[in-house]
């Protein structure tokens, strides 16, 4: 539709409201008056010419020229007068949400690794895509518990981990080897032995270095403590059984379970061990304590050295 001049110039206002020609009169007469404060005369009435000369028109409203390219739906046209494409939506947007949905009605057991430390990373990076740091992470350690377990130094030499990720991260350890350790206190060391190796393998599983670790049972077999009595390197910790002995009697335990881990994954008792869990027999049967185990836990599961026949 092309648009319809009036003459005199000022025909439109009186008072054919219902003419297209007015409406787009008072259209013009607004921009010119604005344009008036900003430009100069010479420029102004430049601009008029080219109006009286081009008539002008609207995408959608007035049909083009013939052969003239169409009017781009966004946007300039490029010098072949094709329109550029509408910007899409970040391949991310919802994603958030989407995966915590899915978290919530299908279960930890529905997501991948990188999916479950997404929603961890969420906290500490609010306004980001954690997708390639989340895949970057299980793919340096291995998995999503050794990522939780990993010392914060080696975590930050990941691009784009810094203190609040590490701290979400060491929540999360310590929150999942707290629930494991109230669940082994709930009840007798051996009717939930299989609480109690959970909580061994939240604890100590992916050290990187051996720890040895006593827990001290009443008559009950009920766990009165579980404390760390060594570290050491990542092959060896050394062990003296008379301090095991000494604080046994200092808390009034009954019995013990001797626990230390292998770094290396590989759970198999040396014969280091299974002299170690001997000396400490000898020292605590005299005194009435008895040594229930010597449990060894690895990355790769665990093995009891009373199960395997070893002492």
């Amino acid at each position: 539709m092309r648009l319809r001049h009036e003459t005199p110039a000022f025909a439109g206002v009186t008072g054919k409201t219902g003419a297209r020609g007015d409406g787009w009169f008072f259209v013009h007469f607004g921009i010119t008056i604005g344009l008036a404060r900003r430009f100069p005369c010479g420029l102004l009435r430049r601009m008029g010419d080219d109006f009286r000369e081009k008539p002008a028109h609207l995408p959608g409203l007035t049909p083009p020229e013939p052969g003239a390219p169409a009017e781009p739906a966004c946007g300039k046209a490029d010098k072949d007068g094709v329109a550029p494409r509408r910007r899409d939506k970040p391949h991310y947007a919802g994603h958030r949400q989407r995966l915590r949905q899915r978290f919530l009605t299908a279960g930890a057991d529905a997501l991948a690794d990188y999916e479950l430390l997404e929603l961890v990373l969420f906290r500490a990076i609010p306004q980001r895509d954690v997708k390639p740091l989340a895949k970057e992470l299980i793919a340096r350690f291995g998995s999503f518990a050794e990522v939780v377990a990993a010392p914060p130094a080696r975590l930050k030499e990941v691009a784009g981990v810094g203190d609040a990720v590490v701290a979400e991260l060491k929540i999360v350890r310590a929150a999942a080897v707290k629930l494991a350790q109230q669940q082994a206190r709930a009840q007798p060391v051996f009717r939930g032995w299989s609480d109690l190796i959970a909580y061994c393998r939240a604890a100590m599983a992916h050290a990187e270095r051996e720890e040895f670790r006593v827990l001290f049972l009443d008559a009950k077999n009920r766990l009165i403590a579980d404390e760390v009595q060594n570290r050491g390197t990542i092959d060896h910790t050394p062990v003296y059984p008379r301090e095991v002995v000494r604080r046994a009697l200092e808390l009034s335990a009954a019995s013990v379970i001797l626990l230390h881990n292998h770094p290396s994954g590989d759970p198999t008792p040396s014969r280091a061990d299974v002299e170690m869990t001997k000396r400490v027999i000898a020292a605590a049967e005299p005194l009435g304590i008895a040594v229930h185990d010597h449990v060894i836990i690895g990355r790769d599961g665990h093995a009891s050295l009373r199960g395997l026949g070893l002492i």
